[in-house]
Protein backbone atom coordinates (compact mmCIF):
# COMPACT_ATOMS: atom_id res chain seq x y z
CA UNK A 1 0.00 0.00 0.00
CA UNK A 2 0.88 3.66 -0.34
CA UNK A 3 0.86 6.72 1.62
CA UNK A 4 0.49 10.15 -1.24
CA UNK A 5 1.61 13.78 -0.89
CA UNK A 6 1.26 16.12 -3.01
CA UNK A 7 2.79 19.91 -2.23
CA UNK A 8 1.54 22.72 -4.76
CA UNK A 9 1.20 20.73 -8.20
CA UNK A 10 1.01 22.60 -11.13
CA UNK A 11 0.44 21.74 -14.47
CA UNK A 12 0.08 24.28 -17.47
CA UNK A 13 0.44 23.29 -21.39
CA UNK A 14 2.58 25.07 -24.15
CA UNK A 15 0.32 27.73 -24.22
CA UNK A 16 1.21 28.63 -20.32
CA UNK A 17 -2.70 28.77 -19.45
CA UNK A 18 -2.29 26.92 -15.75
CA UNK A 19 -4.69 23.60 -15.71
CA UNK A 20 -3.78 22.69 -12.36
CA UNK A 21 -3.08 25.75 -10.11
CA UNK A 22 -0.77 24.87 -6.70
CA UNK A 23 -2.54 21.75 -5.03
CA UNK A 24 -1.86 20.87 -1.96
CA UNK A 25 -3.25 17.46 -1.37
CA UNK A 26 -2.45 14.30 1.59
CA UNK A 27 -4.06 10.47 1.05
CA UNK A 28 -3.22 8.38 3.86
CA UNK A 29 -2.28 4.85 3.18
CA UNK A 30 -5.01 2.41 2.55
CA UNK A 31 -7.78 5.04 2.09
CA UNK A 32 -10.50 5.42 -0.57
CA UNK A 33 -10.12 9.16 -2.11
CA UNK A 34 -12.63 9.71 -4.98
CA UNK A 35 -11.74 13.24 -7.30
CA UNK A 36 -15.05 15.11 -8.33
CA UNK A 37 -15.95 17.76 -10.11
CA UNK A 38 -17.29 18.94 -13.42
CA UNK A 39 -15.63 18.39 -16.56
CA UNK A 40 -12.50 20.84 -17.47
CA UNK A 41 -11.94 21.08 -13.84
CA UNK A 42 -8.37 19.44 -13.82
CA UNK A 43 -9.16 15.95 -11.96
CA UNK A 44 -8.14 13.29 -14.38
CA UNK A 45 -5.37 15.84 -15.18
CA UNK A 46 -3.93 15.33 -12.00
CA UNK A 47 -4.78 11.50 -11.82
CA UNK A 48 -2.50 11.00 -14.82
CA UNK A 49 0.31 13.11 -13.15
CA UNK A 50 0.01 10.70 -10.07
CA UNK A 51 0.33 7.79 -12.82
CA UNK A 52 3.15 9.39 -14.75
CA UNK A 53 1.30 10.15 -18.08
CA UNK A 54 1.42 13.60 -17.68
CA UNK A 55 4.37 15.66 -16.78
CA UNK A 56 4.08 17.88 -13.77
CA UNK A 57 5.44 21.64 -14.50
CA UNK A 58 5.84 22.16 -10.29
CA UNK A 59 5.77 20.98 -7.41
CA UNK A 60 6.29 17.26 -5.89
CA UNK A 61 4.71 14.52 -6.01
CA UNK A 62 5.65 12.02 -2.90
CA UNK A 63 4.49 8.31 -3.14
CA UNK A 64 5.58 6.88 0.44
CA UNK A 65 8.05 9.53 0.88
CA UNK A 66 9.69 9.06 -1.93
CA UNK A 67 9.81 12.17 -4.92
CA UNK A 68 8.27 10.54 -7.59
CA UNK A 69 8.01 13.53 -10.34
CA UNK A 70 10.66 11.60 -13.03
CA UNK A 71 10.03 7.75 -12.22
CA UNK A 72 8.82 6.37 -14.90
CA UNK A 73 4.99 5.07 -14.78
CA UNK A 74 5.80 0.91 -14.94
CA UNK A 75 7.96 1.62 -11.80
CA UNK A 76 5.61 3.71 -9.00
CA UNK A 77 3.99 0.73 -8.06
CA UNK A 78 0.04 1.47 -9.37
CA UNK A 79 -2.18 0.70 -11.47
CA UNK A 80 -4.87 1.89 -13.66
CA UNK A 81 -8.21 1.48 -14.66
CA UNK A 82 -9.81 3.53 -17.44
CA UNK A 83 -13.26 4.60 -18.79
CA UNK A 84 -12.54 2.60 -21.18
CA UNK A 85 -11.66 -1.61 -20.64
CA UNK A 86 -9.08 -1.55 -23.60
CA UNK A 87 -8.85 -5.47 -23.45
CA UNK A 88 -7.62 -7.11 -26.28
CA UNK A 89 -10.56 -8.91 -27.91
CA UNK A 90 -8.32 -11.94 -29.43
CA UNK A 91 -7.39 -13.19 -26.00
CA UNK A 92 -9.60 -15.30 -23.15
CA UNK A 93 -10.36 -13.31 -20.19
CA UNK A 94 -7.67 -14.85 -18.40
CA UNK A 95 -5.56 -13.98 -21.13
CA UNK A 96 -6.24 -10.47 -20.93
CA UNK A 97 -5.75 -10.75 -17.14
CA UNK A 98 -2.30 -12.55 -17.80
CA UNK A 99 -0.86 -10.49 -19.86
CA UNK A 100 1.32 -7.51 -18.07
CA UNK A 101 2.86 -10.64 -15.64
CA UNK A 102 3.61 -12.51 -18.84
CA UNK A 103 5.70 -9.45 -19.93
CA UNK A 104 7.43 -9.47 -16.76
CA UNK A 105 8.25 -13.02 -16.89
CA UNK A 106 6.57 -14.44 -14.41
CA UNK A 107 6.48 -18.08 -14.10
CA UNK A 108 3.23 -19.85 -15.34
CA UNK A 109 2.43 -21.25 -11.82
CA UNK A 110 2.57 -17.66 -10.13
CA UNK A 111 0.65 -16.30 -13.25
CA UNK A 112 -2.20 -18.51 -12.87
CA UNK A 113 -2.60 -18.52 -9.19
CA UNK A 114 -2.72 -14.51 -9.61
CA UNK A 115 -5.35 -14.86 -11.90
CA UNK A 116 -7.08 -17.51 -10.32
CA UNK A 117 -6.97 -14.97 -6.75
CA UNK A 118 -8.43 -11.91 -8.47
CA UNK A 119 -10.99 -13.89 -10.42
CA UNK A 120 -12.41 -15.04 -6.94
CA UNK A 121 -12.14 -11.92 -5.64
CA UNK A 122 -14.59 -10.48 -8.44
CA UNK A 123 -16.63 -12.83 -8.56
CA UNK A 124 -15.52 -14.23 -12.27
CA UNK A 125 -14.11 -17.34 -12.25
CA UNK A 126 -16.37 -19.09 -14.55
CA UNK A 127 -15.55 -16.70 -17.27
CA UNK A 128 -11.91 -17.20 -17.47
CA UNK A 129 -12.00 -18.75 -21.17
CA UNK A 130 -14.57 -16.20 -22.94
CA UNK A 131 -13.34 -13.43 -25.04
CA UNK A 132 -14.41 -9.72 -24.30
CA UNK A 133 -17.38 -9.96 -26.80
CA UNK A 134 -19.07 -12.69 -24.87
CA UNK A 135 -19.29 -10.71 -21.94
CA UNK A 136 -21.18 -8.04 -20.33
CA UNK A 137 -20.58 -4.29 -19.83
CA UNK A 138 -19.83 -5.26 -16.26
CA UNK A 139 -17.97 -7.72 -16.85
CA UNK A 140 -15.79 -6.22 -18.79
CA UNK A 141 -15.17 -3.91 -16.57
CA UNK A 142 -14.61 -6.35 -13.89
CA UNK A 143 -12.03 -8.01 -16.01
CA UNK A 144 -10.21 -4.80 -16.66
CA UNK A 145 -10.53 -4.35 -12.68
CA UNK A 146 -8.62 -7.87 -12.60
CA UNK A 147 -5.69 -6.96 -14.90
CA UNK A 148 -5.08 -4.27 -12.89
CA UNK A 149 -5.33 -6.67 -8.86
CA UNK A 150 -2.79 -9.26 -10.07
CA UNK A 151 -0.26 -7.10 -10.71
CA UNK A 152 -0.44 -6.44 -7.01
CA UNK A 153 -0.14 -2.33 -7.40
CA UNK A 154 0.67 -0.46 -4.25
CA UNK A 155 -2.02 2.24 -5.81
CA UNK A 156 -4.96 2.04 -7.79
CA UNK A 157 -6.02 4.64 -10.15
CA UNK A 158 -9.75 4.85 -11.37
CA UNK A 159 -10.70 7.14 -14.10
CA UNK A 160 -14.46 7.52 -14.54
CA UNK A 161 -14.76 3.34 -14.98
CA UNK A 162 -18.33 3.20 -14.45
CA UNK A 163 -19.55 6.05 -17.48
CA UNK A 164 -19.88 3.52 -19.99
CA UNK A 165 -22.36 1.54 -17.47
CA UNK A 166 -26.21 1.74 -17.21
CA UNK A 167 -27.81 2.98 -14.15
CA UNK A 168 -28.45 -0.24 -12.78
CA UNK A 169 -25.19 -1.90 -13.39
CA UNK A 170 -23.78 1.16 -12.43
CA UNK A 171 -25.10 0.60 -9.12
CA UNK A 172 -23.93 -2.99 -8.46
CA UNK A 173 -20.14 -2.20 -9.19
CA UNK A 174 -20.15 0.72 -6.77
CA UNK A 175 -20.75 -2.16 -3.97
CA UNK A 176 -18.72 -4.03 -5.79
CA UNK A 177 -16.28 -1.25 -5.50
CA UNK A 178 -16.69 -0.54 -2.44
CA UNK A 179 -16.27 -4.41 -1.21
CA UNK A 180 -13.19 -4.85 -3.41
CA UNK A 181 -11.44 -2.15 -1.27
CA UNK A 182 -12.71 -3.07 1.98
CA UNK A 183 -10.92 -7.09 1.16
CA UNK A 184 -7.67 -5.18 -0.72
CA UNK A 185 -7.40 -2.58 1.74
CA UNK A 186 -5.11 -0.84 -1.05
CA UNK A 187 -4.97 3.06 -1.48
CA UNK A 188 -7.41 4.06 -4.24
CA UNK A 189 -8.36 6.75 -6.20
CA UNK A 190 -10.90 7.36 -8.44
CA UNK A 191 -11.86 10.55 -10.44
CA UNK A 192 -15.84 10.87 -11.51
CA UNK A 193 -18.14 13.94 -12.35
CA UNK A 194 -20.75 11.85 -10.75
CA UNK A 195 -21.93 12.93 -7.34
CA UNK A 196 -23.27 9.99 -6.06
CA UNK A 197 -20.35 7.88 -7.01
CA UNK A 198 -18.43 10.24 -4.96
CA UNK A 199 -20.85 10.10 -1.72
CA UNK A 200 -21.18 6.72 -1.55
CA UNK A 201 -17.57 5.39 -2.42
CA UNK A 202 -15.53 7.88 -0.99
CA UNK A 203 -13.37 7.88 2.66
CA UNK A 204 -13.18 11.15 1.77
CA UNK A 205 -13.89 12.89 -1.26
CA UNK A 206 -11.76 15.69 -2.90
CA UNK A 207 -14.36 18.47 -4.83
CA UNK A 208 -12.39 20.23 -7.93
CA UNK A 209 -13.35 23.51 -9.72
CA UNK A 210 -11.46 25.41 -12.43
CA UNK A 211 -7.56 23.81 -11.79
CA UNK A 212 -7.91 24.23 -7.51
CA UNK A 213 -9.37 22.28 -4.99
CA UNK A 214 -12.86 23.65 -2.98
CA UNK A 215 -12.83 21.24 -0.42
CA UNK A 216 -11.91 17.96 1.26
CA UNK A 217 -13.66 15.58 3.96
CA UNK A 218 -15.63 12.87 4.50
CA UNK A 219 -18.85 12.90 2.26
CA UNK A 220 -21.10 13.82 5.04
CA UNK A 221 -18.86 16.78 6.26
CA UNK A 222 -19.48 18.11 2.87
CA UNK A 223 -23.10 17.47 2.70
CA UNK A 224 -23.75 18.84 6.31
CA UNK A 225 -21.16 21.57 6.20
CA UNK A 226 -20.27 22.31 2.40
CA UNK A 227 -17.60 25.50 3.05
CA UNK A 228 -19.23 27.54 -0.22
CA UNK A 229 -21.97 27.70 -2.28
CA UNK A 230 -20.10 25.54 -5.34
CA UNK A 231 -19.47 22.64 -2.91
CA UNK A 232 -23.08 23.03 -1.52
CA UNK A 233 -24.63 22.88 -5.20
CA UNK A 234 -22.40 20.54 -6.36
CA UNK A 235 -23.13 17.49 -3.94
CA UNK A 236 -26.92 16.82 -3.54
CA UNK A 237 -29.87 15.75 -5.72
CA UNK A 238 -31.78 17.83 -6.20
CA UNK A 239 -29.16 20.35 -6.17
CA UNK A 240 -29.26 22.71 -2.85
CA UNK A 241 -32.00 25.69 -3.01
CA UNK A 242 -30.59 29.33 -2.78
CA UNK A 243 -32.38 32.39 -2.04
CA UNK A 244 -30.23 35.95 -2.71
CA UNK A 245 -31.22 37.88 0.16
CA UNK A 246 -30.40 40.86 2.53
CA UNK A 247 -28.50 40.66 5.95
CA UNK A 248 -30.79 42.36 8.34
CA UNK A 249 -28.70 41.35 11.71
CA UNK A 250 -26.20 38.19 12.14
CA UNK A 251 -24.33 37.31 15.51
CA UNK A 252 -22.53 34.25 16.76
CA UNK A 253 -25.82 32.18 16.91
CA UNK A 254 -27.74 33.14 14.38
CA UNK A 255 -28.64 34.76 10.95
CA UNK A 256 -31.94 37.25 9.84
CA UNK A 257 -32.05 37.57 6.35
CA UNK A 258 -34.79 39.81 4.14
CA UNK A 259 -35.65 38.20 1.07
CA UNK A 260 -36.52 39.85 -2.42
CA UNK A 261 -39.99 39.53 -1.53
CA UNK A 262 -40.14 40.79 1.83
CA UNK A 263 -40.19 37.65 3.67
CA UNK A 264 -37.95 37.46 6.52
CA UNK A 265 -35.93 34.54 7.28
CA UNK A 266 -33.49 32.95 10.12
CA UNK A 267 -30.80 30.73 9.88
CA UNK A 268 -28.84 28.68 13.35
CA UNK A 269 -25.46 29.92 12.04
CA UNK A 270 -22.17 31.27 13.15
CA UNK A 271 -22.92 35.08 11.18
CA UNK A 272 -20.74 37.09 13.53
CA UNK A 273 -18.79 37.95 10.09
CA UNK A 274 -21.49 39.13 8.20
CA UNK A 275 -22.41 42.70 7.97
CA UNK A 276 -26.19 44.49 8.46
CA UNK A 277 -27.27 45.80 4.53
CA UNK A 278 -24.93 43.30 2.96
CA UNK A 279 -25.61 40.89 0.01
CA UNK A 280 -25.91 37.24 1.38
CA UNK A 281 -27.11 33.60 -0.02
CA UNK A 282 -29.75 31.45 1.98
CA UNK A 283 -29.23 27.60 1.10
CA UNK A 284 -31.76 24.79 2.15
CA UNK A 285 -31.67 21.19 0.42
CA UNK A 286 -34.90 19.77 -0.64
CA UNK A 287 -35.43 16.85 2.33
CA UNK A 288 -34.84 19.59 4.63
CA UNK A 289 -37.94 21.63 4.06
CA UNK A 290 -41.69 21.17 3.74
CA UNK A 291 -45.04 21.99 3.07
CA UNK A 292 -46.68 24.24 5.66
CA UNK A 293 -49.42 26.13 6.31
CA UNK A 294 -49.44 29.78 5.22
CA UNK A 295 -48.07 32.15 7.29
CA UNK A 296 -45.83 30.03 9.37
CA UNK A 297 -42.58 30.91 11.09
CA UNK A 298 -39.73 30.69 8.74
CA UNK A 299 -41.83 29.97 5.55
CA UNK A 300 -41.90 31.85 2.40
CA UNK A 301 -45.29 31.78 -0.01
CA UNK A 302 -44.66 30.14 -3.34
CA UNK A 303 -46.75 28.97 -6.31
CA UNK A 304 -46.46 25.18 -7.27
CA UNK A 305 -44.72 25.28 -10.80
CA UNK A 306 -44.52 21.29 -11.38
CA UNK A 307 -44.56 18.19 -9.42
CA UNK A 308 -42.10 14.88 -10.03
CA UNK A 309 -43.64 11.74 -9.03
CA UNK A 310 -40.97 9.19 -8.58
CA UNK A 311 -42.90 6.73 -6.68
CA UNK A 312 -41.67 6.68 -2.49
CA UNK A 313 -41.24 10.77 -3.38
CA UNK A 314 -42.39 13.77 -4.98
CA UNK A 315 -40.39 16.63 -5.73
CA UNK A 316 -42.57 19.43 -6.27
CA UNK A 317 -40.87 23.12 -7.85
CA UNK A 318 -41.98 26.13 -6.41
CA UNK A 319 -41.65 29.25 -7.56
CA UNK A 320 -40.80 31.99 -4.79
CA UNK A 321 -41.23 35.58 -5.60
CA UNK A 322 -37.65 37.49 -6.22
CA UNK A 323 -36.43 34.16 -6.51
CA UNK A 324 -35.50 33.51 -10.48
CA UNK A 325 -34.79 29.70 -9.96
CA UNK A 326 -38.06 27.88 -8.78
CA UNK A 327 -36.74 25.88 -5.24
CA UNK A 328 -37.18 22.17 -5.10
CA UNK A 329 -39.14 20.28 -2.08
CA UNK A 330 -39.11 16.35 -1.26
CA UNK A 331 -42.13 15.20 -0.55
CA UNK A 332 -43.63 11.67 0.34
CA UNK A 333 -44.91 9.99 -2.54
CA UNK A 334 -47.78 11.23 -4.07
CA UNK A 335 -47.91 14.44 -2.69
CA UNK A 336 -51.71 15.79 -4.31
CA UNK A 337 -50.54 19.35 -5.39
CA UNK A 338 -50.23 20.74 -8.63
CA UNK A 339 -48.97 23.47 -11.22
CA UNK A 340 -50.55 26.86 -9.96
CA UNK A 341 -51.56 25.39 -6.39
CA UNK A 342 -50.58 28.30 -3.74
CA UNK A 343 -48.34 27.56 -0.54
CA UNK A 344 -46.05 28.19 1.77
CA UNK A 345 -42.54 26.54 1.81
CA UNK A 346 -40.84 25.77 5.71
CA UNK A 347 -37.44 26.12 6.13
CA UNK A 348 -36.27 25.04 9.76
CA UNK A 349 -33.21 27.77 11.10
CA UNK A 350 -31.25 24.93 11.90
CA UNK A 351 -31.21 23.12 8.56
CA UNK A 352 -30.83 27.08 6.75
CA UNK A 353 -27.31 27.75 5.68
CA UNK A 354 -25.88 30.71 4.56
CA UNK A 355 -23.29 32.01 2.70
CA UNK A 356 -22.03 35.63 2.20
CA UNK A 357 -21.25 37.59 -0.43
CA UNK A 358 -18.13 35.81 -1.90
CA UNK A 359 -19.79 32.28 -1.52
CA UNK A 360 -18.04 31.26 1.54
CA UNK A 361 -20.18 29.73 3.85
CA UNK A 362 -20.70 31.12 7.93
CA UNK A 363 -20.21 28.19 10.23
CA UNK A 364 -22.94 25.66 11.16
CA UNK A 365 -23.85 25.26 14.82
Amino acid sequence: MAALEIKNIVKHYDNGVPVIKGIDLEIADGEFMVFVGPSGCGKSTLLRMIAGLEQITGGELLIDGKLANNIPPSERGLAMVFQSYALYPHMSVHENMAFALKLAGKKRAEIDAAVQKAAQILQIEHLLQRKPKDLSGGQRQRVAIGRAIVRKPQLFLFDEPLSNLDASLRVQMRVELSRLHQELKTTMIYVTHDQVEAMTLGDRIVVFNGGHIEQVGTPLELYNRPGNMFVAGFLGSPKMNFLAAEVASGNAEQAELTLAGGTMLRAQVDASSLTAGGAATLGVRAEHVSVATAGAPNSVPATVGHVEHLGDVSIIYAQVEGVSEMLAVKAAGGAAYKAGDAIAILMPAEHCHVFDGTGKACRKL
